[in-house]
């Protein structure tokens, strides 16, 4: 008698347990173990990005949605593709297609280092306004998007560029807002 008067005791105490559990989370019993990811958070931004007007003699600004991310690299990789592919309305596209973002680092001061694919200076044409132009179109994208960013160091597949086309000089750092 004693035995049976211990399991039902224990039987009562875990109903009591999924009962108050049930009802703390409103009907729908806790799963064991971590949820999942919430797909459904996932938010979108506007990014402004910078083309060359269709005259090439300076920037237009163009916002373009793009997912929200945390993650350094996957933000200025999503901002280099959206460059690359060029402007959805008037403006010229002055990144080459093919570019791709091989690694960033930002440091605590600021200094972006944006290691891009070699197509980066093997694709680009244009002389010194497109290469000015084109400079300028990365670094207010960068700053206006990373706004930790303030300066602009530029490599490709991991070497100094020491220019893009013959004109500006990449092998220094680049103060972003030096480029407007």
């Amino acid at each position: 008698m004693r035995r049976r008067v211990v399991v039902l005791v224990l039987l009562l105490a875990v109903l009591a347990w999924v009962v108050v559990r049930w009802t703390r989370r409103g009907g729908e019993l806790a799963a064991t173990g971590p949820a999942p990811a919430d797909t459904a958070t996932t938010g979108f931004r506007a990014a402004p990005l910078w083309f060359a007007d269709v005259s090439g003699d300076s920037l237009v600004g163009e916002s373009r949605e793009i997912i929200e991310q945390t993650d350094l690299h996957e933000r200025v990789a999503t901002l280099v593709s959206e460059l690359a592919r060029g402007p959805s309305g008037a403006g010229v596209g002055l990144v080459p297609a093919e570019t791709r973002v091989l690694h960033v680092y930002l440091s605590e001061r600021g200094l972006m280092t944006l290691d891009l694919s070699g197509a980066f200076r093997t694709d680009f044409r244009g002389g010194s306004s497109a290469e000015a132009l084109a400079i300028s179109a990365l670094a207010r994208t960068l700053a206006a998007n990373v706004p930790e960013t303030r300066s602009l160091l530029l490599v490709c597949e991991g070497a100094p560029i020491g220019t893009l086309a013959g004109h500006v000089p990449l092998d220094r750092p680049l103060d972003v807002a030096e480029w407007p």
